[in-house]
């Protein structure tokens, strides 16, 4: 898997997917979208006005990949040397901060993972008419994306990337680094690639997007 992010004339970016880098990177999406939850919108009869306003949770996940896409917004590394009195305050802030911006950050990285999805399916799509519906070996195709698919496309890369590194219990950089040491036969070594390709993908759609 080498496939990397070039940028585009007028913004926006391109990468060259086969099939199998295709079908890997929906199904991360997939999986991305069942692990973040379904959708609010409001049901027949509900005010859409008073769905906007609804108040998400105020308690951290209980899953460790969802703590890790929904972390507190007053945790941190200092956070264990707070004393008592501190850290029931920083716990009251975050409950409150979680309360009123968790169901739009969920919303995000729904739309975020639909829009890979969609896009990935689009040219699928418009492959398997260039080529007449044949299958003909390894194939896949151009993807192109305008600077707001690019920008969707980069926080679902940064959400699978989280969901994977808390899997694989990636704290810190010497972490990724024991990655790369991992002999064949772990179990984990596919997940690992998996992980290291989206890397690569993320930091050359980083690079596309900067001025």
């Amino acid at each position: 898997m080498s496939g990397h992010f070039e940028a585009l004339p007028g913004g926006g970016a391109s990468v060259a997917l086969d099939d199998v880098e295709i079908s890997i990177i929906r199904s991360l999406a997939v999986q991305l979208l069942e692990l973040v939850g379904p959708g609010t919108a409001p049901e027949g009869g509900e005010d859409p006005l008073a769905e906007l306003f609804a108040e998400g949770p105020s308690e951290p996940p209980s899953d460790p990949v969802l703590r890790r896409l929904f972390p507190d917004a007053y945790g941190g590394p200092d956070a264990e040397r707070a004393s008592p009195g501190e850290a029931e305050e920083r716990r009251e802030h975050s409950a409150e901060f979680r309360r009123f911006t968790e169901n739009d950050l969920r919303a995000r990285k729904r739309e975020d993972a639909l829009a890979v999805i969609r896009s990935l399916d689009s040219l699928a799509s418009s492959e398997r008419g260039a080529t007449g519906g044949g299958s003909g070996g390894e194939s896949g195709g151009v993807l192109k994306l305008s600077r707001e698919e690019s920008e969707r496309w980069l926080g679902a890369l940064n959400d699978l990337r989280l969901a994977i590194g808390s899997r694989l219990e990636v704290a810190d950089e010497d972490d990724t680094e024991q990655l790369f040491r991992l002999p064949d036969e772990d179990p984990r070594k596919p997940m690992v690639m998996a992980y290291l390709w989206l890397g690569g993908l993320q930091e050359t759609l980083v690079a596309t997007l900067m001025p």
